[in-house]
């Protein structure tokens, strides 16, 4: 009756990866950045986790005797996206990053969108979501025009007021830009960003969408689902897997929400894998290079894994990592390409070096031995260095 539960914290990365400089992230450090920008971190139960034998953490110690076994992982796909590290920590390695499009995306595709929705387009560049909203908002109202934008990341997103497009029409609008999207112009996620309010004190609302392409084979999650395990998707996950590989999920983007669906889940589930993406991280302080409240999110979920932890059965096994780095301390508000954190737990089993892992695939088979699924085909799995 073994569970594996993952706790994706996104955008908590803990240092540049040897590549950084070919993303322009040199000095990225997002945890250890942040913690000495804020003149150290309050994290009593991830120290006592390992969280400070990983990197030096101002405020975090190393331990001597750690409660979970710790290190950290490199991402072997290119790029620094959530799809991509989603998909490589479930063991889906990529050899091309998605396609961005710093300088808007080209005519034959949005002339094509257009023509597919029955209506012509506003913007076409990279932007702030809330920025563009302002630019655009009032424009949009009055020419009945959705709004298209990208960022640094692979996204063709979708801005329409809630008053001018219903949710459903967007949401169509996008789904009608995910066929589209394919191949060479793959993106990784068509985004809805519905928005209200009057000029010029527009807002979004919280019925974003994402419409992600779907892995190119089988992830962890498709292959505990077909060994018939119970694989609870929380938070984004669904959405970043293309709606598919588990059997049930409960979609959210606040943190403190999504770990209360992983306390409810591990009261539910007596045998499975649960996966939980906590993304205000990335989407609320990281991306708005908002040191405090980056800051202040890791101190109360540092609590709530405790929380976690005291749930927990004996053949539990826990995992604490990331998908990429956000560091709100750079001039950059993009991801940056930097290691992510594992952590293990087990209930009364102490912490061992896992050392730094090639990819982040490990994670992915080290479960797949443990819950004993097959199909997982990379990897190298650390399951006999935790349960020593």
């Amino acid at each position: 009756m073994s569970r594996a539960i993952v706790l994706i914290l996104d955008g908590v990365g803990v240092g540049e990866l040897p590549d950084a400089s070919k993303y322009n992230d040199q000095g990225s450090n997002t945890v250890g950045n942040l913690s000495r920008a804020i003149g150290g971190l309050r994290l009593p139960f991830l120290e006592n986790l390992g969280m400070g034998n990983i990197i030096e953490i101002e405020g975090v110690k190393k331990v001597d005797r750690p409660l979970a076994s710790f290190g950290k992982m490199a991402e072997m796909s290119p790029g620094k996206d959530s799809t991509t590290g989603h998909w490589e920590l479930m063991g889906v390695i990529l050899d091309k990053p998605f396609p961005t499009y710093p300088e808007g995306f080209p005519d034959e595709i949005i002339k094509e969108f257009e023509k597919r929705i029955g209506y012509k387009t506003l913007g076409n560049y990279p932007a702030s979501g809330t920025e563009i909203i302002k630019e655009l908002g009032e424009e949009h109202i009055n020419k009945k025009m959705p709004i298209v934008y990208t960022s640094a990341d692979s996204v063709f997103q979708i801005a329409c007021h809630i008053n001018v497009f219903s949710l459903e029409e967007l949401y169509h609008f996008c789904e009608i830009a995910r066929a589209l999207l394919q191949g060479e112009h793959g993106v990784a996620r068509v985004i809805a960003r519905p928005f209200a309010g009057e000029p010029p004190n527009f807002y979004r609302t919280k019925d974003r969408k994402d419409f992600s392409l779907k892995p190119p084979e089988p992830t962890l999650l498709d292959r505990a689902k077909e060994n018939g395990f119970d694989v609870i998707a929380i938070g984004k996950v669904d959405d970043i897997f293309g709606q598919q590989g588990y059997t049930k999920s409960f979609h959210s983007v606040n943190n403190q929400e999504c770990v209360n669906f992983v306390l409810n889940s591990l009261n539910e589930v007596d045998c499975g894998l649960i996966v939980a993406n906590f993304v205000q991280f990335d989407m609320d302080w990281g991306h708005r290079n908002d040191i405090k409240n980056f800051a202040l999110g890791l101190e109360q979920m540092d609590s709530s894994i405790e929380k976690i932890t005291k749930t927990l059965e004996n053949e539990d096994l826990l995992f604490i990592t990331a998908d990429h780095g956000n560091d709100p301390t750079t001039p950059s508000t993009d991801h940056s390409r930097e290691y992510v954190p594992i952590l293990a737990y087990q209930k009364g089993r102490d912490g061992k070096n896992i050392g730094t892992r090639k990819t982040f695939s490990d994670l992915a088979m080290t479960i797949a031995r443990y819950l004993n699924i097959n199909g997982v085909k990379n990897g190298e799995d650390f399951l006999d260095i935790i349960m020593q």
